[in-house]
């Protein structure tokens, strides 16, 4: 049997897809903006003096992301924060077709609203090309992440890059995907 496919998917093309058709006006079914992929980004600057920090946080990110990130490594050497280059300073991981569905499906009915004090996302933080970056102080809010075996804190920088051409294109797009922008 294949697998369904992901509610946010069904979602789009269902419902989506034609209102931003008869929003912006797109002759072509094809010119109408969808989702590329999702990044997910987390830095460990402690990895100078520990190493394994980032394969803690490199499995973190593996439950929250359903598949395994890569660890990126400095490019230069800075003598003033002790760095040499090829040291690993971080990890990423890079969501396409499937799993970035089910991640930012998972994303906006779970994690955001798990945030303290959450009053929604910045509708300012699109790149001027229709992508979409925002921040999470805290891989816990994930239910994925077990929190009695969290051994700190981490935040995560999220980027959702899409197809669209422009900011109001893109911010129609994730609003289609129930994103809580601020009001």
């Amino acid at each position: 049997m294949a697998n369904a496919m992901p509610r946010l998917r069904k979602h789009y093309e269902d419902a989506v897809r034609t209102s931003l058709s008869e929003q912006f006006g797109y002759q072509n079914p094809m010119q109408v903006p969808k989702l590329d992929k999702i990044v997910i980004n987390v830095g460990v600057g402690e990895a100078v003096q520990d190493k394994k920090k980032v394969e803690k946080v490199a499995t973190e990110i593996g439950k929250i992301a359903g598949q395994r990130p890569v660890v990126t490594r400095a490019r230069k050497s800075i003598a003033g924060f002790k760095l040499r280059e090829g040291m690993p300073i971080g990890v990423k991981v890079t969501l396409r077709a499937e799993r970035m569905y089910e991640f930012l499906d998972r994303l906006i009915t779970i994690a955001l609203p798990r945030v303290r004090d959450f009053q929604g996302v910045n509708p300012k933080s699109f790149d001027g090309r229709g992508n979409y970056a925002m921040g999470l102080k805290e891989q816990i809010v994930f239910p994925e992440i077990n929190y009695d075996q969290v051994d700190e804190v981490r935040g995560m920088d999220i980027i959702i890059c899409t197809t669209a051409d422009t900011d109001d294109e893109a911010r129609a797009l994730l609003s289609g995907f129930d994103m809580p922008f601020k009001k």
